[in-house]
């Protein structure tokens, strides 16, 4: 299995790169966010990858964080949902925004994605609803970077252009991951605190954890 490619951009095409690895060059398909944080033809890259394999082919998808690559292997789990589908979903939400669509039930969002119907947009939220929490806590990962023992036999002679980051991870995903902790341990079910540490994220981007913390119980109080 091909979890990781790191290299030289070759090219970029309408829906891929090709990454040149020590001489061999790897077509990988990305989203459309992804392929525009893309550094340009020359500068090293790296990209985590998911391989496809199917009767007459071999595919691989490159993700900037492993988050990404989480949901584009749970996406695809759903009966409807192909890796075409999946990358539309991730390029028009990203890891983050797709996230918090999930955990809140917005099946609004996940249909605007191209080529995603209401019934399939319905049936991915109930599907992955309950499975958002988990990967919600994975987001401190960053993203994927080339670093010099990458491409050390493809490395030119004048200095290598600095490799520039596929997509910038959450500014507070490491608080957002510590409050589902925090409220699953005060006993709240993993959907129902999901969607409230969503809801408080999306509301104050910026909070930290005791603050996301205390938005999250007032979303989850009794009303009335």
């Amino acid at each position: 299995m091909i979890g990781r490619i790191a290299g030289r951009i070759d090219m970029r095409g309408p829906d891929y790169v090709l990454i040149d690895v020590r001489g061999v060059g790897y077509m990988v398909y990305v989203s459309d966010r992804t392929l525009m944080a893309m550094p340009g033809p020359g500068e090293a890259a790296a990209l985590y990858t998911e391989l496809i394999v199917r009767e007459d082919l071999l595919q691989l998808y490159g993700f900037p964080t492993l988050v990404e690559k989480e949901w584009f292997r749970l996406l695809t789990s759903v009966q409807g949902v192909g890796a075409k589908g999946a990358l539309a979903i991730l390029g028009a939400l990203g890891a983050d925004g797709l996230s918090r669509a999930i955990a809140l039930g917005d099946q609004a969002s996940v249909k605007a994605a191209k080529g995603i119907g209401p019934k399939t947009a319905q049936r991915i939220v109930l599907e992955l609803k309950d499975k958002a929490p988990a990967v919600m806590a994975m987001g401190t990962s960053a993203p994927t970077k080339a670093d010099d023992s990458d491409i050390e036999v493809i490395e030119p002679a004048t200095a290598a252009p600095k490799p520039k980051p596929a997509s910038a991870a959450p500014a507070n995903a490491n608080a957002q991951a510590e409050a589902l902790s925090a409220l699953s341990n005060l006993g709240y079910a993993p959907s129902e605190a999901a969607a409230a540490v969503a809801e408080a994220a999306g509301e104050t981007p910026d909070a930290e954890t005791p603050a996301l913390i205390r938005s999250a119980l007032k979303k989850l109080a009794p009303k009335g």
